[in-house]
């Protein structure tokens, strides 16, 4: 468990424990950041409580708590007069001891874009309040561990001189984690679809025998679910951005300042994740583009070999027809006492194979199509 006193936007704390936080740490303008992991949340879920209740006098109820413990809810977003609660499926890398995209039944031996077996989409829980920001993370998670090493940062006189500013309240610093996620998932684009594309030449390549159909089957399923992952990550940051309309006017410009901010990160926020529904729909369009392509080359070469088997058929049918002409056991036939009547009728045969393999030869029906 890590946990963070934010200070007039200047300044940040590290705190031990949480018994060293009290009401009175609170200032004016501050807030406390607490991340812990699940199973820390799990354990400790009396204390926090208690520490929630003596910071801002509230606590979480029951079904907000289970929601922060279930490790298999979608992206949603939820409220109550008191604060907001905020559930986002992150796309990360590694698979600490989150969700796998992949089914668990999956060969991991398969090396069919294996990234997507890579992507944990574990949740991350947020509850805000006015002063409190409590997050749940997966273990592991290098999404905690990332930001607040960029908090810490933040207060030198580097950044400071850089421009780089801490966030204002627990609400801005739900969505600069949030953006830290979806940005994460950007980041994987280059490989996704450099593995798609090398997948989709395996699949069009016509003198490749392709038999790997359950990995293809097992990819599809993936893409799928996380198309629909995407989707939930977009309707909940839809639901916060409409509750965050609903805030009350604020009192004075600075406040109005920060209101229209959020609201500027939060469109972001949305459109990031947007960004990455739009690449999760193009990526299974493609795949289902690749099949059928495979499909439609192989069907293109079993039409020309079939095209080559007719002509061939079609030339040796009238040679099958003279020799069956030839062959019949009757007495008087053209050229059958004739001393060079063998000779005439291979003449006839021979000559009238080229003039057949000249002509389809002409038509094009033996040459090969161009690709």
């Amino acid at each position: 468990m890590r946990i963070f006193h934010i200070q007039n936007s200047s300044n940040v704390a590290e705190i031990a424990e949480l018994e060293d936080l009290s009401a009175s740490t609170l200032g004016r303008q501050s807030y406390v950041w607490i991340a812990c992991a699940r199973d820390e949340f799990e354990g400790k879920i009396s204390q926090i409580q208690s520490t929630l209740n003596a910071l801002t006098g509230l606590q979480l109820v029951d079904l907000h708590v289970s929601d922060l413990r279930n490790n298999h809810l979608p992206s949603h977003y939820d409220y109550t007069s008191e604060y907001d609660v905020l559930v986002f499926r992150r796309l990360a890398t590694g698979a600490e001891s989150g969700n796998e995209i992949a089914p668990p039944d999956v060969d991991r031996r398969r090396n069919s874009l294996p990234i997507l077996r890579r992507i944990d989409t574990s949740p991350v829980g947020f509850a805000m309040f006015d002063r409190v920001v409590l997050t749940v993370h997966p273990a592991g998670c290098p999404v905690r561990t990332a930001y607040a090493s960029r908090l810490l940062q933040a207060t030198s006189a580097e950044s400071r001189a850089a421009g780089v500013r801490l966030p204002t309240s627990p609400a801005d610093l739900m969505l600069r984690i949030v953006n830290l996620m979806v940005d994460g998932y950007l980041e994987l684009r280059r490989e996704l679809t450099r593995q798609l594309d090398h997948w989709q030449a395996a699949l069009i390549e016509p003198k490749n025998k392709f038999n790997d159909w359950g990995a293809l089957l097992d990819a599809r399923l993936s893409l799928h679910q996380l198309d629909e992952i995407c989707e939930d990550q977009r309707s909940a940051i839809q639901d916060w951005i409409e509750a965050l309309k609903t805030w009350p006017q604020a009192a004075s410009p600075a406040e109005q300042r920060e209101q229209d901010l959020l609201h500027v990160r939060s469109r972001d926020v949305l459109e990031h994740i947007e960004r990455v529904v739009h690449h999760v729909q193009r990526m299974e369009q493609s795949t289902e583009t690749a099949v059928q392509m495979h499909f439609s080359v192989q069907g293109s070469r079993t039409n020309e070999i079939m095209r080559t088997l007719t002509v061939l058929t079609s030339i040796f049918l009238p040679l099958n027809f003279m020799t069956g002409f030839f062959g019949m056991n009757f007495e008087f036939l053209p050229l059958i006492h004739h001393q060079t009547g063998f000779w005439w009728a291979i003449s006839g045969m021979v000559l009238t194979g080229i003039s057949l393999l000249v002509l389809f030869w002409r038509k094009h029906y033996l040459g090969r199509s161009t690709r």
